[in-house]
C-alpha cells in the first residue's frame, strides 16, 4: 500500500522515525517519504544516511507541530501520516508542562486539522503505555492526545481522512531509555547500577517490533481504534543482570513520576477491549455517524472481548523474558 505513495513521519529524525524510514525505504517505493521535525541538525545527519542522491523519494522538512501552518503547507498531496513528534521526558514535562501540552495536546489537534483538510487518507499516531491511568504529565498528555485522535473519527464527515493509535511499551535501547543509561555507566567503570525498585517491571519491545506493528496497523485500522501489541515484560533487576552480570546493584527509590508497572490495556476499558492473536484493540469510547464492526478488522483478523475485569498489566503479564532471554532479544536490537 506504500508504493508510489507520499508518507509524511512527525518528528522523524527520533529513534522511530530513522527506523521507520529504513524500513519503508527496504520493503516499498515511496513516492516521497517526509521527515518533518524541528531539529536542522538531526536532519542533517540522517541525510548522511538517508540522502536524497541515494532515495529519490526523501525529503526533510524543518517544522513544529505547534505550527498549523507549516503542518498544512507540509501535509499537500501526503497520503499516510506518522505522528510520533512528542515531548517524551517524565521530569522535563513536569518541570516545563506547558510546553508539554503545547506539543503534545496543541500538536495533535494541529496535526489532525491539517490532515483532515489536506485529505490525508490515514494517519497512525504514537501512544505510549504511560497514557493508560496517567500519574505524571507526559502520561495525561498522551492520553489526551489519544482521545483526540480517536474522537477526530467524527469529525471528517465525507473525507477520507482516518485516525488510529499506537500504543506500545518501553523500547529497548531508545534515547533516554534506561539501557543507554546503564551502558554508559557501565562503560564509565561503575561500580553498580541503580535500581528504583527491585520489584519494577516494564512491558519490552524492540524498535523494529514497533515499526512492523505500525506499518501492519495502516492495513488493519478503520478508525478508531487504539491498537497494542501483545509482549513480553522484564524485570529491572533482571536487566541490570543481564547487561552486567558482574556488578552489583542499589537501590535507588522510585522517580517522580513513575510507577512499578505499567498498563496498557486498563482494567476500566475492559468493556472495550478485544483480544486478536497478536495484540489487543481499544475500541472508542463514543459511537461515530458510520457504525464499525472493530470485532474484524480489514484483513479479516477476527478478535474476541476480554473477560469482564481484563488489564494488560507488566506486572501480571504472562510473558516474562528471562536474563537469556532479554540478552538475546538486546542482540537482535543490536543493544550491547
Amino acid at each position: 500500500m506504500f508504493d508510489g505513495a507520499s508518507i509524511l513521519i512527525t518528528g522523524g529524525t527520533g529513534s522511530f522515525g530513522k527506523q521507520y524510514v529504513k524500513t519503508l525505504l527496504a520493503h516499498y517505493q515511496p513516492k516521497r517519504l517526509i521527515v518533518y521535525s524541528r531539529d536542522e541538525l538531526k536532519q542533517f545527519e540522517m541525510s548522511q544516511t538517508f540522502s536524497s542522491q541515494a532515495y529519490p523519494c526523501m525529503r526533510y522538512f524543518i517544522g513544529d507541530v505547534r505550527d498549523r501552518d507549516r503542518l498544512y503547507l507540509a501535509f499537500r498531496d501526503v497520503d499516510y501520516v506518522i505522528h510520533a513528534a512528542a515531548l517524551k521526558q517524565v521530569p522535563a514535562a513536569e518541570y516545563n508542562p506547558t510546553e508539554c501540552i503545547k506539543t503534545n495536546i496543541y500538536g495533535a489537534e494541529n496535526v489532525i486539522e491539517a490532515a483532515m483538510d489536506c485529505g490525508v487518507k490515514q494517519v497512525i499516531a504514537l501512544s505510549t503505555d504511560k497514557a493508560a491511568n496517567p500519574i505524571n504529565l507526559y502520561g495525561a498528555t498522551k492520553l489526551c492526545s489519544d482521545k483526540l485522535f480517536v474522537a477526530a473519527n467524527n469529525l471528517t464527515g465525507n473525507r477520507p481522512t482516518r485516525f488510529s493509535v499506537v500504543r506500545y511499551g518501553n523500547v529497548v535501547g531508545s534515547r533516554g531509555s534506561v539501557v543507554p543509561f546503564f551502558q554508559r555507566l557501565i562503560q564509565q567503570g561503575s561500580d553498580h547500577l541503580p535500581i528504583t525498585d527491585p520489584r519494577m517491571t516494564r512491558f519490552w519491545i524492540t524498535l523494529q517490533q514497533g515499526v512492523d506493528f505500525v506499518l501492519k496497523n495502516f492495513q488493519r485500522m478503520q478508525g478508531g481504534e487504539i491498537f497494542v501489541p501483545k509482549i513480553p515484560s522484564i524485570r529491572i533487576p533482571d536487566l541490570a543482570l543481564a547487561m552486567a552480570p558482574d556488578l552489583a546493584t542499589k537501590v535507588v527509590g522510585i522517580r517522580p513520576g513513575e510507577k512499578l508497572h505499567e498498563v496498557m490495556c486498563p482494567l476500566d476499558d475492559s468493556h472495550l477491549t478485544l483480544e486478536f492473536e497478536d495484540h489487543y484493540v481499544i475500541r472508542p469510547t463514543i459511537e461515530y455517524s458510520l457504525q464499525r464492526d472493530y470485532t474484524v478488522n480489514r484483513l479479516g483478523e477476527a478478535g474476541d472481548m476480554v473477560p469482564d475485569g481484563f488489564e494488560y498489566n507488566s506486572g501480571t503479564n504472562d510473558w516474562f523474558l528471562s536474563v537469556e532471554e532479554i540478552q538475546h532479544m538486546h542482540k537482535l536490537a543490536g543493544v550491547a
